[in-house]
């Protein structure tokens, strides 16, 4: 099997040495579970911020397991049919369709 060619590394300076930094994972959950909101400067000069947070009822898929659940709908298929095997206990609740992520 042929290498693949990385004439880009001959291209990058020394300064931009990333051989001693290593990625944090997850380094922003706790972030993004609080919320985050956006600012947008409009054309005529005002500002619009709005906040979005993280709904109750959101998952947040391993990127492993997002290979094969690419969408929310494929997530809801799989969980649906796996629901059908389970023995029902009492009344059968059914949820709602709810968008994952609110603004205040």
């Amino acid at each position: 099997m042929k290498k693949a060619n990385n004439s880009h590394k001959d291209d990058m300076l020394p300064e931009y040495d990333f051989k001693s930094k290593k990625g944090v994972r997850g380094k922003y959950a706790n972030t993004l579970k609080q919320g985050y909101s956006i600012r947008v400067t409009n054309d005529d000069g005002t500002v619009t911020v709005k906040q979005f947070v993280l709904r109750e009822n959101a998952v947040v898929l391993d990127p492993d397991v997002k290979v094969y659940f690419p969408d929310s709908e494929s997530v809801n298929r799989v969980l649906r049919s796996l629901i059908e095997l389970i023995p029902e206990k009492g009344g059968r609740q059914v949820a709602q369709k709810k968008v994952r992520y609110t603004t205040k």
